[in-house]
């Protein structure tokens, strides 16, 4: 199916999938507007990254994101990627949920739990992505390896602060 799509519709289609996931990322962000504050008032792990190193990451991360559904939606078109293009967006929706539960809402268990699905449903679109186009897998692991790694963060952090994280 890429040989017959056309480049103005490729590059539409990178837009959009670019517009999707920037949507995410700015619905989790405008629930961490505090949380560069929050994180220093935390007990944290002497591994624990520092505040800065988080919107680099994820920039980067999202786009690598974006690239992948758009080289799976390119593979095979939306019609016959739907199972593979559903479970991104589903992990998409979780990501954003996230930030609303650690920071905004400041759920230590409910973040915890979000971030474990989030993590299975990571793994599974990683999976079905690879059988569809192995780039658009292997974009996905570095995403799949610092979830994995913010989660052990989330539930160090969360049994550190049971006051702040309820």
């Amino acid at each position: 199916m890429p040989s017959r799509l056309s480049l103005p519709r490729q590059i539409v289609g990178l837009l959009v999938w670019l517009v999707i996931v920037g949507v995410a990322a700015a619905l989790g962000s405008i629930a961490s507007v505090q949380a560069p504050e929050f994180y220093l008032e935390l007990t944290r792990p002497d591994w624990a990254p520092p505040g800065w190193l988080f919107g680099p990451v994820w920039t980067a991360l999202y786009l690598m994101m974006a690239i992948a559904a758009w080289l799976v939606w390119r593979e095979r078109g939306a019609h016959h990627a739907r199972g593979a293009l559903t479970l991104f967006l589903a992990q998409l929706a979780l990501n954003a949920l996230w930030s609303w539960l650690y920071f905004a809402w400041r759920q230590g268990l409910w973040s915890f739990v979000d971030i474990l699905a989030l993590l299975a449903l990571i793994l599974a679109t990683t999976l079905v992505f690879w059988r569809v186009r192995p780039l658009a897998g292997a974009l996905l692991l570095p995403y799949l390896a610092w979830v994995s790694f913010a989660a052990v963060l989330n539930f160090t952090t969360w049994r550190l602060n049971p006051a702040l994280l309820g």
